[in-house]
């Protein structure tokens, strides 16, 4: 199948209310814009210098995601044209988003990214510490920072039941925090593997590469 077929059976089996990230890192210029000529047009990446290359290749209504742990030392090469980042994971990150959203007189969206999985690996606060950062975000501490979400990745497993575990606690953690902050309206959960079980967990944003593009060759 192609691109745009693979796309399309996807987006049939996604709910409305449920955004579709198409996850296009180390994937060429001619395969976004095949998925954009069917009417795509929110995409991810991973890497920002990619990011940039892409960004400047491809079409202005394009609104590009940044999905991977982002370095403090990057933010200003994305900071003015990124839709929204969604791995926010320290105060120190939200600090530099700040003060290159200021430099850019733009308001930059995020996704606090909580740490959901039981792997080391895996990036994110955990709970308390995103607790926090929240209620400095909703505190105004961060003026052209506007957080409208959560992230999480679940753990890389074939247990269904921890994946749904991880996915429900972030689920009543993001309906805690929402009614605090009616700001809160994606939540961020699943990817080509998991995104069935995410959606019946809460999930309204998924997070989809291989099953859209086929596998990555990353030599």
């Amino acid at each position: 199948m192609s691109i745009s077929d693979n796309l399309k059976k996807i987006q049939k089996s996604l709910s409305t209310r449920v955004t579709l990230v198409a996850v296009s890192k180390t994937k060429p210029i001619e395969s976004i814009q095949e998925a954009y000529e069917i009417g795509h047009r929110d995409f991810g990446e991973n890497k920002v210098q990619e990011l940039c290359d892409k960004y400047e290749a491809l079409p202005q209504d394009i609104n590009w995601h940044l999905i991977g742990h982002l370095q403090t030392n990057k933010v200003k090469y994305i900071a003015p044209f990124v839709n929204l980042i969604h791995a926010v994971d320290s105060r120190k990150l939200t600090k530099e988003i700040q003060k290159r959203a200021g430099q850019c007189e733009r308001t930059i969206n995020i996704l606090v990214q909580l740490r959901i999985a039981k792997e080391e690996t895996k990036f994110g606060l955990p709970y308390p510490e995103a607790t926090d950062l929240l209620a400095a975000l909703k505190a105004d501490e961060f003026p052209n920072v506007r957080v409208v979400g959560l992230m999480g990745m679940a753990s890389n497993t074939e247990d269904q039941e921890q994946i749904r575990e991880e996915f429900t606690i972030l689920k009543t953690f993001f309906d805690e925090q929402k009614a605090l902050n009616s700001n809160l309206i994606q939540l961020s959960m699943g990817m080509s593997g998991d995104y069935p079980m995410a959606m019946v967990c809460g999930s309204n944003m998924v997070r989809i590469g291989s099953a859209i593009f086929g596998s990555r060759n990353y030599n």
